[in-house]
């Protein structure tokens, strides 16, 4: 299992896919921050950034890195199917659950690393902005500290269910459609109809996990949103993931032709 991790692993870090992916996650959080920071004020979207729910705004803002987490996980695993390389892959390691759990497993492992860019991005642009406003920081260590953390696994939980995603849908554009589809698309529509159903969706509870809790949050959250505790959240999406993999496990038993 750990050589198959590995191999997968040294797939992404050899792939310009993976950097290219990277950068988007990158480029969209440093994009969002900015200029958000640059409006933050009294009526704008996000308060001033002397106050701390502004800062909070800011230094939260991962949700577009996550995104790209997910889609990126649904890319690594639908990629061999795109190719036409997954049969020689079966006939070199005959357990399928065995080759998605790596993939799996290697997918989050990326998505880690993009929570942890964009939540690096966005907390120096909040620290850079206030301070540059002269403006005194009104959070204290252990809040960046905790919505890091909350962004790395949030990150990483979402890209392991893309890759699930991936593997379960086998087409590549179908996958990444899929993800695109759910989060921007479906989440928001059941956000607008229920703000406490909302809560529960992936991409709007992975963002609530990383301290987002309000509209300034990158896709929009809803108003008035109320997170479950970030045990609890992380509990739902690990559960989400078990779910689609056994899904998709008795969906891979079958031939691959």
């Amino acid at each position: 299992m750990i050589t198959a991790i590995r191999a997968e692993l040294y797939k992404m870090a050899t792939t310009r896919m993976s950097y290219g992916f990277l950068a988007i996650a990158a480029g969209l959080t440093a994009m969002v921050t900015i200029v958000l920071s640059t409006q933050a004020g009294p009526g704008a979207m996000v308060p001033s950034l002397a106050t701390a729910a502004g800062l909070r705004d800011i230094v939260t803002n991962t949700g577009f890195a996550m995104l790209t987490a997910a889609a990126f996980g649904a890319t690594v695993s639908s990629g061999e199917f795109r190719h036409q390389t997954i049969t020689d892959t079966y006939l070199d390691q005959p357990d399928r659950a065995r080759v998605m759990a790596a993939k799996t497993i290697a997918a989050a492992a990326a998505g880690a690393v993009f929570g942890a860019v964009a939540a690096g991005i966005a907390t120096g642009a909040g620290l850079m902005s206030a301070s540059g406003k002269g403006y005194h920081i009104s959070l204290a260590a252990g809040d960046f500290t905790r919505y890091a953390a909350g962004a790395v696994l949030g990150a990483a939980l979402l890209a392991g269910i893309g890759a699930v995603v991936g593997s379960l849908v086998s087409s590549q554009i179908a996958a990444i459609v899929t993800v695109f589809v759910w989060c921007l698309a479906i989440e928001q529509i059941v956000a607008g109809v229920s703000t406490s159903a909302a809560r529960f969706l992936p991409l709007i509870g992975a963002m609530t996990m990383a301290g987002a809790d309000s509209r300034a949050g990158m896709p929009p959250l809803p108003n008035g949103i109320h997170p479950l505790p970030a045990a609890a959240m992380t509990g739902i999406l690990a559960a989400l993931l078990v779910i689609l993999s056994a899904v998709t496990v008795h969906r891979l038993n079958r031939d691959i032709t």
